[in-house]
């Protein structure tokens, strides 16, 4: 069989169970085990930051990784390069958010931890996605690179923001969102240029609304049967559930081992 170029997103895809819960199906462990005997090339591709995906990275045995939304790429187990958000843009937002009282956190480097100028995005989110620590005084406008922004507040407040209009951003919590790259398609093609590899011979699995930017025309997309409608429109197959074999039974039916 030709070489395939597989890329899997986390949470709701690899992963089962949800924040707090979550957990790895044994279908999919055997489904990655038989796709690595049959020769593919197999990577994540996920929202997360590099720094929160790599003990997953690892723990499946994967050497290859797009993160943070697209903009981080890890080849054979070394980070080539996290692309860091227009600061200016970025300030531009958080200026906002302080004007209006709405509490903020940033991602200034790549850890586990994003940092807040005081309590009030912990007090408000009660957060488990990812720890947030205080650092006083906070101001972006010293950052030397900011990777991702965080803002505390329940929909459809967003709506009121008009600085939003100049950045990506998307909500997968009530709440907060998250001010960050949605553009996994983007990572995929420079791991795809890296290796000098035809687009033609990707495979993406995903189930959520992040995963949108990576379902684009010139490659195989697969939908979990646990995904949004919106991701199933746009897939060439659509799968069982992530905790019903999902990963496997879309193996077995492309034929990849």
């Amino acid at each position: 069989m030709k070489r395939k170029y597989i890329f899997f997103d986390i949470d709701g895809t690899l992963v089962a169970g949800g924040y707090g819960n979550s957990y790895i199906p044994d279908s999919t462990k055997l489904a990655l085990e038989r796709l690595r005997s049959a020769g593919h090339f197999l990577a994540i591709a996920t929202g997360r930051s590099q720094a929160m995906a790599v003990d997953y990275m690892r723990e499946l045995g994967f050497e290859n990784m797009v993160s943070d939304g697209g903009y981080g790429v890890t080849i054979n187990g070394e980070l080539i390069e996290i692309t860091p958000l227009d600061k200016e843009l970025v300030i531009k937002v958080i200026d906002e958010c302080e004007s209006k009282g709405i509490p903020w956190a940033l991602q200034p480097d790549n850890t586990i931890y994003r940092s807040a100028p005081d309590n009030r995005f912990e007090e408000f989110t009660h957060d488990v996605y990812m720890q947030t620590k205080v650092v006083e005084g906070l101001d972006p406008r010293k950052c030397d690179i900011i990777y991702k922004a965080y803002i505390a507040c329940y929909a459809p407040t967003e709506d009121t923001l008009e600085s939003l209009k100049s950045v990506q951003w998307g909500r997968f919590h009530k709440e907060y969102f998250f001010v960050e790259p949605t553009d996994k398609a983007y990572g995929i093609r420079r791991v795809m240029d890296h290796f000098g590899a035809d687009y033609s011979d990707v495979i993406v699995f995903g189930d959520a609304a992040n995963d949108l930017s990576m379902f684009v025309d010139g490659w195989t997309k697969v939908a979990m049967g646990n995904a949004i409608s919106e991701l199933k429109e746009k897939a060439d197959y659509i799968t069982t559930d992530v905790d019903k074999d999902g990963i496997y039974n879309a193996c077995v039916a492309l034929n990849l081992f």
